[in-house]
This record gives C-alpha cells, structure tokens and sequence, in this order.
C-alpha cells in the first residue's frame, strides 16, 4: 500500500503534469512571442549600431545610445495601459496587435535620415507600441494556464530573452557585415512578424474555464484577485514596487557596464567577452532553478538569498585584480539573480494579487524594473565618470541588493484571494484549443 507522503506526492504532481499538458503549446508561443519581442531585442542589438552610426551621421556613442533610455522609460509608462488593455479586451488580442506593431516600427528605423531627432522619434514609436509584445501579456496567459507549476511555467516563458541573447546579436553582427546597419533593422524586425506572430495566432491563448486551474477561481468560476485600487492601497504592493527598484537601480547598470568594468580590472575584451556569455548562463539557470524553487517554498526565502547574490558579485569586482575565475563567478552570480528577479514580479503578483485585474498590477509593478533598469546604466557610467572608477557604485550597489531582497521578507504568507469587486474584465471570446 503507498505510504501517505507518496499519496500527497501524487496529489501535487498530478495537477502539475495537467497543466503542462494542457497549457505547453501556449507556453512555447509564450517563449518564442517574449524572445522576438521588445524586451529583449532592443537591448540586442543597439549597442552593434555605434560604429556604423557614428561613421555614417557622426554622432556620439551618448547620443546613439539614449533612444535605448527614451524606448524603456515610454515602454515602462505604459505597462500599466497595456495590462489593462489586456485584462479588458483578452491578452491575445494585445499580444498580436503589439507584436505586429513591435516589428513594423522596428523595421522601420532602417530608415532613419541624417537627422538626430527623427531617428528619436522612430525609437519613441518603438516605446509606444512595443510593450504589448513583452512578459506584461505573455505572463497572463501563463498565469492563467499555471497554478500548481506556475514558478517553472514562468520560468521557462522568460528563457525567451537567453534565447535572444544568444540568437539576435548574432543576426545583428551578421546583417551589418553583410548588408548594413539598415538592412540589420529590417532583418531583426522581421523575427517578431515572420516567426513569433504567426506561431502566437496558431498557438497563443487564454485557457477556457473549464481548462482553468482551480487555484485561480472560485467556485463560481470567477477568476480571483483584487483591483487595482485595492492593490494599492495594500502595503504589500510598495514592498515588491520598491524592491523592484532598488535591485532594478543597482543591477541594470553593472550588466550594461559590466565589460568597462572588466577592462579596468585588466581583463582583456575576449575575456569579457566570455564573462558574458557566463552572465548570460547565469540568467537561464536563474531563471529554471528559480521556478522551481517558487513551487515548493515561500517567495521569500526563495527571493532573499537570490537577489542577495550580485551582493557578492560586487564585492568580487571591488578587487583591483580579481582575475578571470573570479570575474566569471561574478557575472554568473550577477545573471542568476537577473533571471530570478524578472521571474519573481509575475509571480508574486499573480500569488498576492490574483488574476482578475492582473494586467493593470503586472502593470505597475513592471514599471520601475522598466524604468530605473533605463537609467542606472547612466549611474554607473557617471560615477565612472566623476570618480575615474566605479568602485563608489559598486559599493553602495551591495547595501541595495541587500535591502531588495530583505524587503520581500516582510510581504507575509500568500493571502487567500476571493473575488474581485465590481465589474470583471471582458478577456476574450473562448476559441477552440489550437
């Protein structure tokens, strides 16, 4: 007779493997729709434009470089518009009309003139409507297919910005090589409306009721959750929204600027080059460890040690000569938490918040990882600046992991969400399963 642990095992592994089976082709246009869209490609590709930019229009690497600030500041502003367009008219509706609009803006900056304002102007378009196409919808869906193995579903959807990081700068290099950096933004803007589009119309949707995990409604069939206001006013929302900006504040800056670093601590650029790629291991392990884990324990002690790791990375690279070992250590430390990071915000709003309203909560809480990730690339820059080195930032940016993490400590155990007030989101018409 199987003891009672292997019963309650079964118990939990059952629900886990239905949803997979169910919500896994949902999952994989999840992954392909966050990979091509405009969360990562963005970042990909801008900094392979410098060279052939300046060259071309003479401008300087500050000004070829600030569109990236202008697209993630406007993105970051209308997450919460685009969360709530989602919630209201059905994720999937906004998921393709963003997509197409991510890609065709994009291509678009292959024909940027000779003149620094429109080729702003073209990566404000980009801002616009491009963040539609990133983890504010795509983790809706998921949320809605996952319950039980919602940690790893969301985990393995945000393994679409490893994959671009691997597959787009690539392309980029390529298509410039070859043709230009016009024709580059043509090709890469291609991804979005030739490959994650038409799977995401094939594949992408919210599940039925009936395909609906138990833990995201209540017996009526209501989905569960608070509104926006009342997530508002619960003091739980200002511990995520502030953690997200701290560690948002302190690690965007030391991804963006970690090769500079490197140099000057002797590090030679193909050495660089190869922390990188470890940085960028370290954000898919991240993200896969950090998953699991959210199934099994409590955000919060899963979060804390986590997002306490770059703590560590920086005070490896507060060392004058750390080395190539120790570097490599520091940058995987660096992605892991990155990765854990950007699985926690949709998490925890789907665990304390619900799912009635939220896209409008996702929303909000995206808005400062948005935001201060587009501006503390130039605080650490500045202070390289100001100082010749970036050890001050280095070591205040310790004491701001620190106090992230130790923030999510105090969020308390999950609440037991009942319906929303008021009147319940439209969503989308059911459609037949793909």
């Amino acid at each position: 007779m199987a003891s009672r642990a292997d019963e309650l095992t079964a118990s939990i592994a059952a629900p886990a493997r239905g949803e997979f089976a169910g919500g896994w082709k949902v999952l994989l246009a999840g992954v392909i729709g966050v990979a091509c869209g405009a969360s990562p490609i963005p970042f990909n590709v801008i900094g392979f434009t410098i060279a052939p930019l300046s060259k071309e229009f003479g401008w300087t690497t500050t000004e070829i470089l600030t569109p990236i600030t202008i697209f993630g500041v406007v993105a970051a502003l209308l997450a919460p518009v685009f969360g709530w367009l989602a919630d209201t008219y059905g994720v999937r509706r906004i998921a393709l009309w963003s997509l197409f609009a991510f890609g065709a803006t994009f291509a678009a900056l292959s024909l940027t003139p000779p003149v620094l304002w429109a080729y702003y102007l073209l990566w404000l378009l980009v801002g616009l409507v491009g963040i539609g196409s990133t983890p504010v919808t795509w983790s809706r869906a998921i949320n809605m297919w996952f319950y039980k193995s919602r940690g790893l579903a969301l985990g393995l959807l945000l393994l679409g910005t490893s994959l671009a990081a691997i597959v787009v700068p690539k392309l980029a290099v390529f298509a410039i090589e070859s043709w230009g950096w016009r024709a580059m933004f043509a090709i890469v803007g291609m991804l979005p409306l030739l490959v994650a589009l038409p799977l995401a119309f094939w594949l992408f949707r919210e599940p039925r009721p009936e395909e609906q995990p138990p833990g995201i409604k209540t017996a009526s069939g209501a989905l569960t959750g608070v509104t926006l206001g009342q997530a508002v006013r619960d003091y739980r929302f200002w511990l995520i929204w502030v953690s997200i900006l701290v560690i948002a504040l302190t690690f965007g800056g030391a991804f963006i600027n970690m090769p500079a670093m490197l140099a000057d601590r002797g590090i030679p650029a193909q050495g660089a080059a190869s922390v990188m790629g470890i940085l960028g291991l370290g954000i898919l392990s991240g993200r896969i460890i950090t998953g699991l884990l959210l199934d099994r324990f409590w955000a919060g002690f899963v979060a804390f040690p986590l997002l306490c790791l770059p703590a560590a990375s920086s005070w490896i690279l507060l060392d004058p000569a750390p080395g190539f070992a120790l570097a490599a250590l520091a940058g995987f430390l660096l992605g892991f938490a990155a990765g854990a990071e950007s699985d926690l915000i949709a998490y925890l709003t789907g665990r304390y918040f619900g799912m009635a309203h939220y896209g409008k909560i996702y929303g909000m809480l995206y808005m400062p990882f948005g935001i201060f990730s587009a501006i503390s690339p130039i605080v650490y820059s500045s202070v390289r600046d100001a100082t010749g080195s970036y050890d001050p930032i280095l070591f205040y940016s310790i004491f701001g992991y620190v106090i992230g993490g130790a923030l999510l400590l105090l969020l308390g155990r999950y609440p037991v969400l009942t319906e929303a007030a008021g009147p319940a989101p439209q969503g989308e018409p059911a459609m037949e399963a793909a």
